[in-house]
This record gives structure tokens, sequence and C-alpha cells, in this order.
């Protein structure tokens, strides 16, 4: 199957949001500003930021009422792949590949920019089917990849109650609901699905290099559904 004209001139450097992951929870009270920082960037374009809850705070006083265990084994995978022995909050991960503790704003910046100048090997397109979208992943690239559909809700407000937070009236965006992997993939022809629509969720596709031992790298394409 040959690449559209449209496709193949993506594959030169194909465009799509920079994905900045955030792991955070609602019972760490160093949270809150990296929190703000994830509420700023989801009014961007050209940023794909997501909200991952994890679960290994709960035990402090306050459940986290979006946390998932898959979310704490991601974060664990990361910091593995890292060189790292120890998970933490907040952490943020850019482009599946560059670590940041806590809120600093000008270096998420600079790695922003740095990451949307590269552009992507892998080109990703989402369009509306009677279904809900058809997803065409197209590279000239052959490697090792994962292809992920994420579904995430983007505004959320928490009554906190308990724990370090107690009393804080917690704005989220982009909380991610849901984290399905579609599919490894090497490259070599395209990877073509059919994706289901959900009324509650926003989704995206996200497209990750396959380390060893199951790890993710850096992310190799990304985009997020059309309203």
């Amino acid at each position: 199957m040959a690449l559209s004209p449209k496709m193949a001139e993506a594959q030169l450097s194909a465009t799509g949001p920079v994905v900045v992951e955030l792991f955070t929870s609602q019972g760490c009270s160093s949270c809150p500003p990296a929190d703000a920082l994830l509420n700023e960037l989801a009014t961007r374009g050209d940023v794909l930021p997501l909200g991952l809850h994890v679960d290994y705070w709960d035990y402090i006083g306050w459940p986290d009422t979006f946390a998932q265990p898959q979310f704490s084994r991601r974060q664990e995978a990361y910091v593995r792949a890292a060189g790292g022995r120890r998970v933490y909050t907040p952490h943020m991960v850019v482009g599946g590949h560059d670590h940041l503790v806590g809120a600093q704003p000008m270096e998420l910046a600079d790695l922003i920019r740095a990451h949307a100048a590269q552009g992507y090997p892998v080109a990703v397109e989402l369009i509306r089917s009677a279904d809900g979208y058809r997803l065409t992943a197209q590279t000239t690239q052959t490697a090792p990849m994962v292809v992920q559909v994420i579904r995430y809700t983007p505004r959320a407000e928490v009554d906190i109650t308990r724990g370090e937070n107690a009393g804080r009236d917690a704005h989220y965006s982009n909380v991610v609901r849901g984290l399905e992997i579609l599919g490894d993939w090497d490259g070599r022809a395209p990877f073509v699905r059919t994706i289901t629509a959900e009324a509650e969720t926003d989704l995206a596709v996200v497209v990750q290099a396959r380390l060893g031992a199951g790890a993710l790298g850096p992310v190799m394409g990304a985009a997020r559904a059309p309203q």
C-alpha cells in the first residue's frame, strides 16, 4: 500500500502535539502548582497535556478519585528506563523521554519548543467515521513501536476534604480516564484501526518506541481526535 501524497510529505517531519504527561495525586501537597501548569497547557493546540493520577499516595488520608494502578506502573516504567529508582510526584515526562520534577515552567517551555522543532517520524491521522474514528499511522521508519489510545476528561473539579490538600477545591485538565494499547507495530505497513468514541471523554492516539522489558520510549507520533 503506497503512502498518499499528503502522508508521504508528512513523513519528512510529521506534525502533531507535543505530549506532556504529568504524574500527580490529589493527596500530594507539592502537586497543585504542577496541576495549574497543566491547566495552562490545556489551552494550547500544539501541546497534548495529560494528567495521570497515581495511587501510591492514597494511604496518607485521601484516596485520589482519578487514580489507577496502571498509571503508577507507567510512571515506574519511565523511571526505570531513565535509570532511576524511585517514583515521585509531581513528575512530568515530555515526549516520552525528558523528565522534570515539580512545576518548572521555563524548563518545560524549552523542552516543548525543542520537541516541536524536531517533529515526529510517524504521521498519525484521526478521521471521524460512522463508528467513531478511523486511525491511520504511517512512517518511513521501521522500529518496534506501540500504538495507544488515551481517553481523558477535559475538565474536572474535586473538593478535597482530607489529606495534605484538605480544604482545596482542585481544578484539573485532561484527566486520563483510560489508556489502552491498540497494538504493537513495526512501521512496515500502515497501522489502521477503528476507534469507538465515548460521549464522556475526548481521546488521543500516541505512538511510542517500544524499549526492552516492556518499557516505553520517545513519542514517535501523536494526534487528538477532532471534535
